[in-house]
């Protein structure tokens, strides 16, 4: 009889998470990320490998844990404190940007306003 024996390298999805099972945030795995900054000084190495993939251009979260081989529910935790963090940022889809026009009416708006 041959036991399989555990990679030595796996790490336990809530010893990665610091022991949460919850984003504080709503992500779905399509939900794309982009980095915007260097990750922290004393960042945990997933906290780091996301943000060094997400520096590329934006990633979904299904894609981010693909590169890294991690479980979407880690990457997904590690994403959400990172966009807590302002280390990474989900980018707005053209379509739902606001007309230019309407930016300059509010804008001009604000600035007929008495100080």
């Amino acid at each position: 009889m041959t036991r399989s024996r555990r990679d030595p390298d796996l790490v336990r999805a809530y010893v990665r998470t610091g022991g949460r099972s919850r984003p504080t945030r709503e992500l779905g795995l399509v939900t794309l990320v982009v980095a915007v900054g260097d990750p922290a000084p004393g960042s945990t190495p997933d906290a780091r490998r996301v943000v060094d993939v997400c520096a590329r251009g934006a990633l979904s979260i299904a894609e981010v844990a693909a590169y890294l081989d991690l479980p979407p529910s880690v990457v997904t935790i590690v994403v959400s404190d990172l966009l807590d963090s302002g280390h990474l940022n989900i980018p707005t889809p053209a379509e739902i940007m606001p007309e230019i026009a309407l930016l300059e009416e509010v804008l001009n708006g604000l600035r007929a306003l008495p100080a």
